[in-house]
C-alpha cells in the first residue's frame, strides 16, 4: 500500500524532546504546552529514551505523594524504544506499530534522532489505515461527530478523548476534544 512512500517524507522534524535530567513537572508542562503525547529524551543528537503522558500520569498514580520536580525524565522513560530509518518504508512502519502495539516510532539515521513518525502522519497520507491499524472501527461515524462537535461546545456526542484516547462524552475546550477528566486536568 505504500510501497514508494518513505519514513523520511512523512516524519515529524521538529519533535518534542528533553534532557534526561528534566524534572517531571517540567516535562509535564511542555507536553500540554505543545500538545503532544510524549517527548523524546536526548543526549545532544542521541536519542536515550521516550516518556509520554501516560508514563507521567502511571508515575503519579503509583506514588501519590510524590513531587513531580524531584523526579527526572530518565527516572520513568522507556529506555528500550523501537525505532525505524528514514529510509524504510511506511508499510514497514504500520507493521511495526501493530506488532508491538505502538503509535509513535523514532527515526533514527546512523544512530541520530532525525524525527518521529506517529500514526497521525501516516493517516495524513492515508485515514483509511484506521481499519488495518484496529484504532478505530468507525471512522467515518466519528468523522461526522466530531465535525458536528466542532461547531458545538455542548456534551451532546461521545467519541475518542483528543488527550488520553478514552471513550467517553466530550467537550470542546481550546479546539480540542476533551473527556471530563482531562478537561479538569488542564483546569
Amino acid at each position: 500500500m505504500f510501497r514508494r512512500i518513505a519514513v523520511g517524507d512523512i516524519m515529524t522534524r521538529k519533535f518534542a524532546s528533553v534532557k534526561p535530567s528534566t524534572n517531571l513537572y517540567l516535562c509535564a508542562k511542555k507536553i500540554v504546552s505543545q500538545r503532544v503525547n510524549n517527548l523524546l529524551v536526548t543526549e545532544g543528537k542521541k536519542l536515550v529514551g521516550i516518556i509520554t503522558a501516560r508514563d507521567i500520569l502511571w508515575t503519579i498514580t503509583k506514588k501519590s505523594n510524590i513531587d513531580l520536580k524531584s523526579l527526572t525524565a530518565i527516572d520513568v522513560a522507556s529506555k528500550k524504544v523501537a525505532v525505524i530509518k528514514p529510509s524504510a518504508d511506511v508499510d514497514q512502519a504500520v507493521d511495526k506499530m501493530k506488532k508491538l502495539g505502538f503509535r509513535r516510532l523514532p527515526v533514527l539515521s546512523k544512530g541520530i534522532l532525525v524525527g518521529i513518525v506517529t500514526l497521525r502522519d501516516i493517516l495524513k497520507i492515508d485515514p483509511t489505515i484506521y481499519r488495518e491499524t484496529g484504532e478505530l472501527t468507525k471512522i467515518r461515524e466519528e468523522a461526522e461527530k466530531l465535525k458536528k462537535l466542532s461547531n458545538s461546545d455542548e456534551w451532546d456526542t461521545e467519541g475518542l478523548c483528543e488527550e488520553c484516547d478514552a471513550f467517553s462524552s466530550l467537550l470542546k475546550v481550546e479546539g480540542r476534544l476533551l473527556c471530563q477528566d482531562c478537561r479538569n486536568e488542564l483546569f
